[in-house]
């Protein structure tokens, strides 16, 4: 599909399978809807609890100021890692192998993992402990570095010791206040493009006029 958006012409490759209502039109998992290889969103599938609406509008967002933004819904979105602290979920967070090789491809990761504190960490862990690229993560409840770092995530303000490190990403960029559902303010979406724009490498950070 060919889509103009604000000043800027986008090339999207969309998913084969059709959007649900439920996740704010977002396609159902195990799809990616490719633009270039700038960022990557990686969302979870949408259901009656994870409502994915800002995952739509946060791409919008950075394609009309020029970002090549791509869509990764994960298969195996709900739930937690299983050696996450709370695995009473009832089912298991994972990355298909064919996924970490998609995330890896792109500069930039921008992970959007529901609003449950205890379970962001611990699948932005699993994410970055496959893949090898700087991450920003967006969230409805409030998370700061300090919460990724003590279970052994590489983070740009605090760092694990040497020898608790578990992942190979790093945590550049955290944005919170994000809430599943409701439309994204402007203030936010700017806050996430600026600092993505900060994070990568022929971008410097571009004030919105």
């Amino acid at each position: 599909m060919k889509q103009r958006i604000g000043r800027h012409l986008s090339f999207v490759e969309c998913r084969e399978s059709m959007g649900m209502g439920a996740g704010g039109s977002l396609a159902q998992r195990a799809t990616i809807s490719e633009s270039g290889r700038d960022v990557v969103v990686v969302a979870m599938g949408p259901g009656r609890r994870h409502i994915t609406k800002p995952v739509c509008e946060i791409t919008y967002a950075l394609r009309e100021e020029g970002i090549d933004t791509s869509v990764l819904v994960v298969n195996a979105g709900l739930g937690v890692p299983a050696d996450a602290v709370d695995v009473t979920t009832g089912s298991y967070f994972g990355l298909d192998p064919i996924e970490v090789e998609r995330i890896q491809q792109f500069k930039v990761a921008l992970i959007h993992l529901g609003n449950v504190r205890a379970h962001i960490i611990y699948k932005a862990r699993l994410i970055l402990r496959n893949v090898d690229i700087p991450a920003m993560v967006v969230s409805q409840c409030p998370v700061d570095f300090e919460d990724f770092a003590q279970i052994g995530v590489k983070t740009r303000a605090v760092m694990p010791k040497e020898e608790d490190i578990g992942t190979k990403g790093e945590i550049r960029e955290i944005a919170t206040g994000i809430i599943r559902g409701v439309t994204t303010s402007q203030d936010k979406l700017d806050e996430i493009v600026s600092k993505i724009q900060s994070m990568l490498p022929d971008r410097g950070v571009r004030s919105r006029k």
